[in-house]
């Protein structure tokens, strides 16, 4: 699709709006109106404070990593550093990598941090967290309100063209008023969509950047993070950033503010409707301590990116991630799951299969394969990066190799069992055939891991 649009320009560029052009609150109104941005001084200072010492600390701490992702069977390094926070237990996958989460203080769990700092850091997002899952709700709840009634906010327009003030007025809806008008079912539904999770940090200082990528469609200027959809969300669930430039510099406004289109030294994220050519892009400035929510469907029909400005920059984007394959209380259950299959001898200990069913064999091969490739492998690719922060991680990993190392003597005893002359050759083809499959694949996945 990339190619087919980009041939379709040529040597033209897209037209693309901000908050400097005349069009813009009309464009952003019609076709952006599930983007809201609050501008930083709606957030309260108390929490900006937290949450900037936050990054700072896990920057010094050297918490940030380039993760190896892999695009098209192919292996790239992440221009933005990254760490993960979120509930103990949770992991977040894009591009073929899988992240697992530095935990943050959760009531129930013990979690030892490598310093105190670490903790305040940790202690810092998910207050930042609980603050952006309220905001997520109202702003909700204000979009239905909109929809149901139609309301037709005129002193959006009315007011002084303030960016940031048209775009609040459209998120907020006092509480009392808001929570009377959405049925019940629709609260938890909005509570589902907005409780986040996780959060995935990122950092970037564009100025120790040898290259960055030019975007492509519009000429908008250096891209940090290219075009993309969020993967790995709960359907229709908002996502929250909330940003941090280190301005202050000299660079932080370039002089010349007769530039047609963005500043290049201020940092924004672009957004576009996805694959159309009909309909101009946005490209929204961020400071120090703005946050934006992509809500309901956005992510889906909409593509982002981020363009960087002069500064270094920190943020905290929350997610509500699709965990249902994703946590430690699902991969432990799929090894119990797996492991109903191998019984012990009482008198001679020795083990043995319950069961050489075709599903049976071909079900614990595969949770074999998850375990290896999903977990352990994409742990210890990158995983003893976690230790920097909280070691959390360790004890259920060694956990899942014993389950692991079971399941290999699984798969030798499918193999001794096949082998043997009583078994019925029809029944023995079938297994051997479905056995085969998973076994090549497993050859092939080692291959491909070794290389990377």
């Amino acid at each position: 699709q990339k190619k087919k649009l980009l041939e379709e320009l040529g040597e033209n560029r897209l037209p693309y709006v901000t908050p400097a052009d005349a069009d813009f609150h009309q464009l952003w109104k019609t076709k952006y109106s599930k983007l809201i941005f609050r501008k930083s001084d709606t957030v309260p200072e108390e929490l900006h404070q937290m949450v900037q010492e936050g990054f700072l600390t896990l920057q010094k701490h050297n918490c940030f990593f380039q993760d190896l992702v892999r695009i098209k069977g192919k292996d790239f390094v992440t221009p933005v550093s990254r760490i993960l926070i979120g509930n103990p237990g949770c992991t977040y996958k894009y591009l073929n990598t899988r992240l697992f989460t530095v935990p943050w203080p959760t009531e129930g769990y013990d979690i030892k941090y490598c310093s105190p700092q670490i903790h305040d850091a940790c202690k810092a997002l998910i207050r930042l967290n609980d603050y952006l899952h309220i905001e997520a709700v109202k702003a909700l709840q204000g979009q239905n309100l909109f929809e149901t009634k139609e309301i037709k906010d005129t002193t959006v327009i009315d007011r002084e063209q303030n960016f940031a003030t048209s775009l609040t007025e459209k998120g907020s809806v006092s509480k009392d008023q808001s929570s009377s008008c959405v049925p019940e079912d629709d609260y938890i539904s909005l509570k589902n969509r907005t409780s986040y999770n996780l959060t995935l940090l990122n950092y970037m200082d564009p100025l120790q950047m040898l290259y960055l990528k030019q975007e492509p469609y519009f000429g908008m200027g250096n891209m940090a993070v290219s075009w993309h959809h969020d993967e790995n969300l709960v359907e229709r669930s908002t996502v929250a950033v909330y940003s941090y430039s280190c301005e202050g510099s000299a660079m932080e406004e370039s002089n010349e503010q007769k530039l047609k289109g963005r500043d290049p030294a201020v940092w924004h994220v672009g957004l576009k409707v996805a694959w159309d050519i009909e309909t101009p892009g946005l490209a929204v400035p961020l400071h120090q301590g703005d946050f934006y929510l992509m809500l309901d469907d956005l992510n889906m029909t909409h593509q982002h990116c981020v363009l960087a400005g002069f500064s270094p920059r920190f943020s905290s984007t929350h997610r509500v991630a699709d965990c249902s394959r994703g946590t430690l209380e699902y991969i432990f259950g799929q090894c119990e799951l797996a492991l109903q299959n191998l019984q012990t001898d009482s008198d001679s200990m020795a083990l043995s299969l319950k069961s050489l069913e075709t599903a049976v064999v071909k079900q614990v091969e595969e949770i074999h394969n998850e375990v290896e490739f999903e977990w352990l492998r994409q742990f210890w690719f990158q995983g003893k990066r976690y230790l920097k922060c909280s070691d959390w991680w360790l004890k259920p990993m060694a956990k899942l190799e014993e389950f692991w190392r079971k399941m290999e003597i699984m798969t030798s005893l499918v193999l001794s069992e096949v082998g043997k002359e009583e078994q019925i050759e029809e029944q023995r083809n079938e297994t051997i055939s479905c056995f085969l499959l998973v076994l090549t694949e497993r050859q092939r996945l080692r291959k491909e891991w070794t290389a990377r």
